[in-house]
């Protein structure tokens, strides 16, 4: 079976794959203080019963690469795929600076490519809030970077001496009556009018319309808000990505 892991600035995802289904799904914090050890029984407890013979990681968070790395040999007695642009990508990536491209921004561009029509845009709802565009030709040409949605709520709250921190929610109408509704108004209301704009000029630059894919846990939040609603909602296209690419890389990991 096979371990996929997507570790981001707030949390890490993992997923276990059955072949092409993934039968698993975890989330842990993404603590840089826990040691290699503390890693080594999370994993023991939450895949003591399955048999992983590969594993592939997306990684944005540096400190915690070479913890988890460690934690994954030891537990599993297997070497772990790191997803960077010096493997295959399954997906040209067609910008200046490959090297600066965040691994799962490459695993959700894989993804699209091979699950949608091209030209597409993936919207991913994390930390931040980015855009991954693959053109009609099949190239990953770059995409957008935004606060997320949690962002903008905790930096309100952090900055500001009156307005108090909030939890996600709907939001109730565009006209806040009080300073709860107001907040949400204008994070998750407008996340959508951004959605949607940036969509509008993203296609304008491509010279067609895409195909758009949202991922992350906020998508939902934001779909009814906005004037043209998401082609696809797929929670799972990241781990999916990481799944198809280590496929792709799997005769380099087998020793010869």
């Amino acid at each position: 079976m096979l371990l996929t892991a997507d570790i981001g600035n707030t949390s890490i995802t993992l997923g276990l794959f059955d072949e092409n289904a993934l039968v698993e799904e975890f989330r842990l914090a993404s603590d840089k203080d826990l040691s290699i050890e503390e890693y080594e029984v999370l994993l023991k407890s939450l895949f003591n019963q399955f048999n992983i013979d590969g594993c592939i990681i997306s990684s944005v968070v540096e400190e915690l690469n070479k913890k988890f790395q460690s934690a994954v040999k030891n537990v599993f007695k297997i070497e772990p795929l790191f997803l960077s642009p010096k493997i295959n990508t399954g997906v040209k990536i067609n910008m200046p600076n490959v090297n600066e491209v965040g691994a799962d921004r490459i695993a959700n561009a894989a993804g699209a490519y091979v699950l949608y029509k091209h030209p597409v845009i993936v919207i991913d709802f994390g930390t931040a809030t980015s855009f991954d565009i693959v053109n009609q030709n099949g190239e990953f040409i770059g995409g957008v970077i935004a606060p997320g949605i949690n962002l903008q709520l905790k930096t309100l709250n952090k900055f500001t001496s009156k307005l108090p921190r909030i939890d996600v929610a709907q939001s109730p109408s565009a006209i806040g009556t009080n300073t709860v509704d107001a907040i949400l108004s204008g994070v998750i209301r407008g996340c959508a009018c951004m959605i949607d704009g940036l969509v509008e000029q993203c296609e304008a630059e491509l010279g067609e319309k895409a195909v758009i894919v949202a991922t992350g846990g906020y998508s939902t939040y934001i779909s009814e808000y906005m004037k043209r609603p998401f082609d696809f909602i797929n929670p799972t296209l990241t781990l999916e990505g990481l799944r198809y690419l280590y496929n792709l890389n799997r005769a380099e990991l087998i020793p010869a």
